[in-house]
């Protein structure tokens, strides 16, 4: 037995044990992202943990979950990969839009993005099972771009609830921006990252996985393309309802974001701009793994097909 990668992707495994191996992979990498029907966990987990573990938790730990299966799912097991796709993607769908409505009717700050994390992971998952080089590559991007937009939303969320005696209900807060406009800035910036805003580095990833959607399968792309909808609503909704408004009863004398919080916000936010304007540097690393997981798993990008009119030209005469 062995546990090198080099020479379990070089295995030469029959279909039928392929097919059983790869649901035992997938069932727990799809636990740990999580994905829909294996999300369960993560609201109760998001809600009861400090804004700091839930930057962690679902960050960049939860990330284990969609990595193993570009690493592990793809290349070990391609042609069951391959059988189970239209599967996979199916449940990628309905966890894009069961987590965005779930979110819209949350007024639990903590549990709304929980909700809202997993209709990304939805995009991610469609992204990778899709089978294009961009829409991989874009599975990635969007990996970094959630660990960013959730840190920024958890921590932001963090400094406010410490405001309201670790209060995490959205009813329990409207009119911040007038005694803390800082802290509603950044409250938005988070909220504008998580709605993949042109500009941001989750807009190149949103946009990849589906512009790779689409290449395989316009009628998917075009059904995904509809969650985004759902999300801006919810995103919207918490900052409206939180931020803006008359000031609510016990917050006309909150402070604003001081020096060490906006030292913590400011790399995040300056990031997550950065990336979004030039993602060369993670497109760099990532694009060459891509191309060497497709080849091991034997897909190639959709050839675009050009309609050519049937009446052949002809000289004419003189």
């Amino acid at each position: 037995g062995t546990f090198n990668w080099f020479q379990l992707v070089g295995l030469d495994i029959d279909p039928t044990t392929q097919k059983l191996l790869f649901l035992g992979f997938f069932f727990a990498f799809a636990i740990k992202a999580p994905l829909w029907p294996f999300h369960t966990w993560l609201p109760d987990a998001a809600s009861a943990a400090k804004p700091g573990t839930a930057v962690l938790l679902i960050g960049v730990l939860d990330k284990v979950g969609t990595f193993g299966m570009i690493r592990y799912c793809l290349p070990i097991f391609p042609a069951a990969s391959d059988f189970y796709a239209p599967v996979i993607i199916g449940m990628a769908l309905v966890g894009i839009f069961y987590g965005a409505f779930v979110a819209l009717g949350q007024n639990d700050m903590k549990r709304l993005f929980a909700y809202s994390s997993m209709s990304h992971f939805g995009f991610i998952v469609l992204g990778i099972f899709v089978f294009t080089t961009i829409g991989i590559s874009g599975s990635v991007v969007y990996m970094v771009a959630h660990g960013l937009s959730t840190a920024a939303l958890f921590l932001t969320a963090g400094f406010l609830m410490q405001r309201r005696r670790g209060s995490s209900l959205i009813s329990d807060y409207s009119g911040v921006n007038k005694p803390a406009p800082v802290l509603a800035g950044f409250f938005l910036f988070a909220a504008l990252s998580s709605l993949a805003l042109p500009g941001l580095v989750s807009f190149i990833g949103e946009f990849m996985v589906l512009l790779g959607t689409f290449q395989r399968y316009v009628w998917v792309g075009g059904i995904a393309t509809l969650g985004i909808v759902i999300t801006a609503a919810y995103v919207l909704r918490v900052y409206q309802k939180s931020m803006t408004g008359s000031v609510g009863e016990g917050l006309a004398g909150i402070k604003d974001l001081g020096k060490r919080e906006i030292t913590v916000l400011v790399p995040i936010a300056a990031l997550t701009i950065f990336l979004g304007l030039y993602p060369a540097p993670v497109l760099n690393v990532v694009n060459p793994a891509v191309d060497t997981v497709m080849s091991i798993i034997g897909q190639t990008d959709p050839t675009p097909t050009v309609g050519i009119s049937s009446t052949t030209t002809e000289g004419t005469q003189p």
